[in-house]
């Protein structure tokens, strides 16, 4: 069900809420869902909600019409270029946009971005800045930054470097034009890649399969995973220790260990 103040469908972006599965929609199809101050807002809203809703596991991320997001909306950045207002134009759009990707990154539920057709410069971050991501088989993944003199923004390093390291990374951004699911899939950056007219319901089938994981599973194990990099040894394994003794403390690990230790008797 949408949420009441989400109902307008000319929303640049859309939350739709469906038990555990939490969906937001990039809604500018006619800008190939490229990224303003209006849907920075708006993004940053409903991350935020998204967030403060204990009952979601999973958000997916998707595109409306022909493309997941061209990235950065260059009428907008062009315009504050003639105008000599790029500082506080997108100082003020990335503010937006940037704290609803750090929203991304640190709420304890599973980000699944699916990426129809073109996913572009700051719309590629997005797909990679996710948690996941699932593809159609012709979407195309294009960095797009260096093409037009700038570096990467919108989390675009964040998701990347991790996944491929250093020196895929700087290829991707100053070698490729762009690359194809199946290339991000060999990468690591795709976790799986399906034909484009089934891929509504197979993101659909991947939300459910991850949303079946308890809350304590999903959020320790994210937490984890992405501290694991620039965390000590021991600090590490001192966290480990902190998050299974908080999970085993529900009542999903009770019932799963009393059913695993009653079989076979």
């Amino acid at each position: 069900m949408p949420t009441s103040d989400d109902t307008a469908a000319s929303d640049p972006a859309l939350l739709r809420i469906d038990g555990p599965i939490a969906t937001i929609t990039l809604n500018r199809p006619a800008a190939f869902n490229s990224v303003d101050l209006a849907i920075a807002q708006k993004l940053e809203q409903l991350g935020a909600e998204v967030e403060g809703n204990d009952d979601i596991r999973v958000l997916v991320i998707e595109g409306e019409g022909r493309a997941f997001s061209a990235g950065g909306d260059l009428q907008t950045i062009g315009a504050a270029a003639a105008n000599d207002t790029i500082a506080p134009v997108v100082g003020e759009l990335l503010k937006h946009y940037h704290a609803f990707i750090e929203t991304l990154r640190r709420m304890p539920k599973i980000v699944l971005s699916s990426v129809n057709g073109s996913a572009a410069g700051a719309g590629m971050g997005l797909a990679f800045v996710a948690d996941l991501c699932i593809a159609a088989d012709d979407a195309r993944f294009t960095p797009a930054y260096a093409k037009i003199g700038v570096s990467p923004d919108g989390g675009s390093t964040v998701g990347m470097v991790g996944t491929v390291g250093t020196r895929r990374a700087l290829q991707i951004f100053l070698a490729e034009d762009s690359f194809t699911a199946q290339q991000a899939y060999e990468w690591g950056l795709v976790a799986r890649v399906v034909p484009a007219a089934e891929l509504k319901a197979e993101t659909r089938k991947f939300a459910e399969r991850l949303a079946q994981n308890p809350p304590a599973a999903i959020g320790g194990t994210k937490s984890l995973v992405y501290q694991a990099a620039t965390t000590p040894v021991k600090q590490q394994l001192d966290a480990e220790e902190a998050k299974i003794i908080d999970a085993m403390h529900t009542d999903e690990f009770r019932v799963a260990v009393k059913k695993f230790t009653s079989k076979g008797k």
